[in-house]
């Protein structure tokens, strides 16, 4: 660091090959551009130097790579920033507002969101529990299968079962990828007939 400091140009030599090649390798998994790669790591040797002769900088030499690491870092999000904002300025485009975009779409989602709800009230109440957990309340399927103290395994069946039922309810008639329900080996029993 000492002979660094100095301008002593072996010192320089070695300082860039040692650290260029290891900016480069950091640098090239962060950055696309072969050009900014190579302005950065430029720029990240220029003010170390410059940072060094001023006298400010590292106190111990055995935090020398990290410092030169943590300017390189600096550097990055400065570059980072001023071409983020560089491109808002040159290319920017307002957001569109949906609801300006189609003037129907309240009445749509307000639509739709009826006809689910008119869909899942005629669901048996075990199914328009699950999809309601699943879907609308977003739960986790852990949490789901707490709640109906079932196995995960299981909890797939029911919401393969309860999807049918919806599917078939929404198209108005038996969804046509539906398998038929397998037949109950014990079928309940009416106590009253026995």
């Amino acid at each position: 660091m000492r002979r660094l400091t100095d301008g002593d140009s072996d010192a320089g030599d070695h300082f860039a090959a040692y650290f260029g090649n290891m900016l480069f390798l950091k640098l090239r998994v962060r950055l696309r551009s072969e050009q900014l790669i190579e302005d950065i790591r430029q720029e990240t040797l220029l003010r170390v130097l410059f940072i060094l002769r001023q006298g400010r900088g590292v106190k111990r030499p055995e935090h020398f790579g990290a410092f030169v690491n943590g300017v390189c870092n600096y550097i990055v999000r400065e570059r980072c920033r001023h071409e983020r904002d560089e491109a808002w300025e040159d290319n920017r485009v307002d957001p569109i507002d949906p609801a300006t975009e189609n003037p129907d779409a309240g009445l749509i989602n307000a639509d739709l969101q009826r006809k689910i709800a008119g869909i899942l009230a005629q669901l048996p109440e075990k199914d328009r529990k699950i999809l309601r957990a699943i879907y609308l309340d977003e739960l986790d399927k852990a949490e789901v299968c707490r709640r109906f103290k079932v196995s995960a395994d299981y909890l797939r069946v029911l919401i393969y079962r309860a999807k049918i039922q919806f599917r078939e309810a929404y198209e108005g008639g038996p969804s046509p990828a539906a398998p038929d329900p397998p037949a109950d080996p014990d079928p309940p029993v009416n106590p009253g007939k026995e």
